[in-house]
């Protein structure tokens, strides 16, 4: 399977097949994300940490990654810093970075923004998160989680909940689950559905997802309960954002109805969506989760940069 030096922009530039060589080689790269193992395999190399929006797990489990393999790292986060605040062009910033290292990690407020960062760049270009668009080595880490818990991604019941309009990562994670024939339930207020474009595009693949405002009606069928924030941010209007915000808790009352394997993720940062009860349960996998984009990352540099 060749990823050498390959952009990662969206979980549609991978198939079934890239999916699993890469969740085989987190596998691979646990002992190493651990410190168990040392292996310097990508001394040498420079990696290009852009984030133009917060970040907290994303931006320091691929600082982690590339330390553990021997890759230094150049990073931009605060942007009032840099020639952004006088006006340059992501365009000519890509350019730039693309000259200091050998590959760029990019988070940005605008869908698009990877690709567009992607033709301006010679050396490869790792989506991080762009606006509402997609997140891919989020969803990497997200079946990588699954497939170690369940034993296999196939044919599970999946409900995702929350903000399914704004949430990249619940984007992308629909996406793939799609080609491991997953059952997808979508929860969430009308005002905050998956996008049309994106529903349609699961049908296509043979999916038919079920839509529902209720969470109580399905989480006693779940194999995974994948909660995701409401994003204050993402709304252009704080009245409409008041309207839904705190619309689904998850709590120790309503798992009682849930399968007694059942687990909880979260991309996180949570809010109040997770009751902090949840934590002590044996239902709650989001900070495993969190753990996991340190091998998963490490399996995605090390796969661009140097080949599987």
């Amino acid at each position: 399977m060749d990823f050498y030096d390959k952009d990662l922009v969206s979980i549609r530039d991978l198939d079934r097949e890239h999916i699993e060589s890469l969740l085989d080689l987190s596998e691979e790269m646990i002992p190493y994300a651990r410190g168990e193992k040392v292996e310097r395999m990508l001394d040498g190399k420079v990696l290009g940490n852009l984030f133009f929006e917060p970040s907290t797990r994303t931006k320091l489990s691929f600082e982690s990654a590339a330390c553990r393999l021997g890759c230094s790292v150049i990073d931009v986060s605060e942007m009032s810093m840099t020639s952004i605040s006088k006006g340059e062009t992501l365009a000519d910033t890509i350019r730039m970075v693309d000259a200091y290292c050998d590959v760029i990690v990019l988070r940005h407020p605008h869908e698009g923004a990877a690709r567009l960062a992607a033709k301006f760049s010679e050396n490869p270009v790792i989506n991080a998160g762009d606006g509402a668009g997609s997140h891919p080595t989020q969803t990497l880490l997200d079946l990588f989680t699954m497939r170690k818990v369940k034993g296999s991604l196939d044919g599970l019941n999946v409900v995702l909940v929350g903000d399914l309009k704004y949430g990249r990562t619940v984007h992308s994670l629909a996406d793939a689950l799609t080609m491991f024939g997953a059952k997808l339930t979508l929860v969430a207020p009308e005002t905050l559905q998956m996008p049309d474009d994106i529903y349609h595009h699961l049908k296509e693949k043979g999916c038919n997802p079920k839509k529902t405002s209720t969470l109580e009606d399905v989480i006693g069928q779940a194999d995974v309960l994948y909660v995701t924030r409401i994003q204050r941010e993402r709304f252009p209007d704080p009245a409409e954002y008041q309207k839904v915000a705190g619309t689904y808790r998850i709590d120790n009352t309503m798992l009682r109805e849930a399968k007694s394997d059942m687990i909880v993720m979260h991309p996180l940062p949570r809010v109040n969506e997770i009751a902090y009860e949840v934590d002590s349960t044996p239902h709650a996998m989001y900070f495993e989760q969190a753990f996991n984009g340190v091998p998963v990352r490490m399996a995605i540099l090390r796969a661009i940069l140097r080949g599987i």
